[in-house]
């Protein structure tokens, strides 16, 4: 069980919303009092849990020095699924899957929109790296809005090596890549598919991009050369929500 420490109104205001059977602790400033606070408090008491008065010098030292708001909670964070479960989940599928693969992805900002954006979407999991990318973290969690908690996420050692045994089953991989000729307005997206996007201003890796069947690109009309990670992977996944709803 990972277990981790949220701090702040909203922050806490969100575990108690979307997985408040997670939460196990909390601690607030003794000499603190707003409705804000009080709410809290209240939820949290709902719950059958009773926060622990605490002096800011150790809400500090729980929240690293953080802006905490007079109160932190402990939770016990999703955790991230192994390559074995990747494998027995594709191999149970029914259906034509479709994976989100995050290729070295380090901003946690951009990871919790991929994670919602997946979930509204029916992603069946988001597949990340081990090294160079962010986990599941609190702020995942936080941006997620809940999605951490209902998408599965699984972290792979070697993704070249992943995305081949992929194929292998008969997954179409398709790289998100703004040099290709070929836009995502000119491609299937109703068949088995793997859709890869790179990190924050680099891309996909070389040996990421030569496992892929096919690159695609997102039309650009004005100035800019590229879109966000999470807003281009959200167009992307609702592409393939609407040619599968018209496929149907």
């Amino acid at each position: 069980m990972k277990l981790s420490r949220i701090y702040g109104i909203h922050s806490v205001q969100s575990a108690l919303d979307y997985s408040p059977k997670k939460i196990n602790k909390a601690w607030i400033d003794s000499q603190r009092q707003d409705k804000r606070l009080t709410q809290l408090v209240e939820d949290l008491l709902d719950l059958g849990i009773e926060p622990e008065k605490a002096d800011r010098k150790k809400l500090d030292r729980f929240a690293e020095g953080n802006n905490h708001q007079g109160i932190v909670i402990e939770v016990e964070m999703p955790e991230e699924l192994s390559e074995s479960h990747l494998k027995d989940a594709v191999l149970t599928l029914s259906g034509a899957p479709l994976f989100l693969v995050l290729d070295n992805v380090q901003d946690p900002h951009n990871f919790g929109a991929c994670l919602r954006t997946a979930d509204a979407t029916g992603v069946h999991g988001v597949i990340i790296t081990k090294d160079n990318a962010t986990g599941i973290t609190p702020t995942v969690c936080k941006v997620a809005s809940g999605a951490a908690e209902t998408v599965p996420v699984y972290q792979v050692t070697n993704l070249a090596r992943t995305l081949r045994w992929l194929k292998e089953q008969g997954i179409w991989v398709m790289g998100a890549a703004g040099e290709t000729t070929q836009t995502a307005y000119q491609t299937d997206f109703t068949v088995p598919l793997a859709l890869v996007v790179g990190a924050e201003g680099k891309g996909l890796r070389r040996l990421t991009k030569e496992q892929c069947d096919m690159l695609v690109k997102l039309p650009m009309l004005g100035q800019v050369e590229s879109l966000n990670l999470s807003v281009a992977t959200g167009v992307l996944l609702y592409e393939a929500v609407r040619q599968r709803s018209l496929a149907g």
